[in-house]
């Protein structure tokens, strides 16, 4: 009887150490499950809060969209004039502009922001890759390049613009203009004392161009 009251015991001892082992699993099991559900709950929260920026970016494109034309989905950055949904989304994120109000307020830093000596070379080539608006175009036509000297040079260097519009609208000799060109129009504002020229070399590397624009300069002002 003896025996069998020890044997009892030990099962029940056994017993209860198996139940603890269950309980403890599943506490660990309840644990991992909350842990999950918090983690899952955090990440839900930012990324609601981005899927309704995009979504008021979205309602903001398709309200001035011009949906007669129908074309403006299948137009990318490089056709002047048009921009994709997924242009227009990166633009206005990077701006954090959902409206036109917030567009508007954003406006002054951008301005600064492209303005800068360390930006606005970037900003000045890509306003002459913009505007070639055709497959392995190389060159725009003069009366867009003189309008386009107005937009991105007109604000720093008018004089010097003015002048050299009114001999691009003179002159007979180009129809177009290269990079080339169009990056010794900045280098030329940029290094060249103006009115007076004095500091203007041609035997250095200028495009030709800018050579006969000089001499037409100085005929002009003689």
């Amino acid at each position: 009887m003896r025996r069998a009251s020890k044997k009892s015991s030990s099962s029940a001892a056994t017993a209860s150490a198996g139940a603890e082992q269950v309980n403890e699993k599943q506490n660990r099991k309840r644990k991992r499950v909350s842990t999950n559900l918090t983690s899952r709950k955090a990440q839900r929260g930012p990324t609601k809060a981005v899927s309704k920026e995009v979504e008021r970016i979205d309602q903001f494109f398709y309200a001035y969209a011009d949906n007669s034309s129908g074309m403006i989905e299948k137009m990318g950055c490089e056709k002047q004039g048009y921009f994709t949904l997924d242009e227009w989304r990166t633009g206005l994120k990077a701006l954090r502009a959902d409206s036109i109000s917030k567009l508007k307020k954003a406006f002054p830093e951008l301005v600064q922001e492209v303005t800068r000596p360390t930006n606005f070379q970037d900003f000045y080539t890509y306003a002459f890759r913009y505007c070639l608006t055709e497959d392995k175009k190389k060159c725009i036509e003069v009366p867009v390049a003189c309008e386009l000297l107005n937009l991105v040079l007109g604000l720093q260097f008018r004089p010097q613009v003015d002048k050299l519009n009114n001999y691009l609208k003179y002159q007979n000799d180009y129809k177009v203009i290269n990079m080339d060109q169009w990056m010794g129009f900045i280098r030329f504002c940029n290094e060249i004392n103006f009115p007076s020229l004095d500091n203007y070399d041609s035997d250095l590397a200028w495009p030709l161009i800018l050579d006969n624009f000089v001499e037409w300069l100085r005929e002009n002002k003689s």
